[in-house]
């Protein structure tokens, strides 16, 4: 049984922990969490373990978000994974920075990474993590944004949110998403003090 997590993110130092980097950051706490060690391949880095019987794919694509799509094509079809075992992690403005929300399908959101995965894959209907980045940016300023380095206040949510991703993927990997979105999916991510 094969897994693919797919992190969605530009490569390239100027990326690194930028907001729409967030898909990058999770999968790389996961193969943290997991002693796992990425290596170069055809359109994307990968890593890969065995996992309560279950064989792991960790994938960062290198085409940037706006060819994601070609890499996991590439690696599904080579792997042969069923798309019911395909998970992508992907920033969303459309959700606050205290939510996350798993999904089995739907739209791409106005995500240039997930919309071209759907074309590239002919489907919606595959699972979806969306990591809240919130919408705190004037109008017209989105781009820089979402391509902006979180704010120093934002940081400590932000590795909370990771590390609960991290435990979201295990939920889909071991009970499947049905379960997974009902223990996971109203939460909301609070610090220590009550503040976001």
């Amino acid at each position: 049984m094969k897994y693919l997590l797919v992190g969605i993110g530009n490569v390239g130092e100027a990326y690194v922990h930028t907001r729409h980097n967030v898909g990058f950051d999770v999968v790389d706490a996961f193969a943290a969490r997991h002693g796992m060690e990425f290596q170069p391949g055809r359109y994307a880095e990968l890593a890969e373990a065995r996992w309560k019987g279950k064989q792991l794919i960790l994938m960062k694509p290198t085409t940037y978000v706006n060819l994601s799509g070609k890499a996991v094509k590439y690696w599904m079809d080579k792997e042969k994974v069923p798309m019911q075992n395909l998970l992508v992690v992907v920033d969303d403005v459309a959700l606050p920075l205290d939510t996350v929300r798993l999904r089995p399908g739907g739209s791409d959101g106005g995500h240039n990474g997930l919309k071209h995965i759907q074309e590239m894959l002919g489907t919606q209907e595959f699972a979806r993590l969306r990591f809240g980045i919130g919408q705190d940016y004037p109008r017209g300023r989105q781009v820089e944004y979402v391509l902006g380095k979180w704010k120093p206040e934002e940081w400590e949510i932000v590795q909370k949110k990771i590390m609960l991703c991290v435990d979201i993927l295990e939920s889909f990997i071991s009970r499947g998403i049905a379960a997974t979105m009902n223990d996971f999916n109203a939460r909301k991510i609070k610090l220590e003090n009550g503040s976001i």
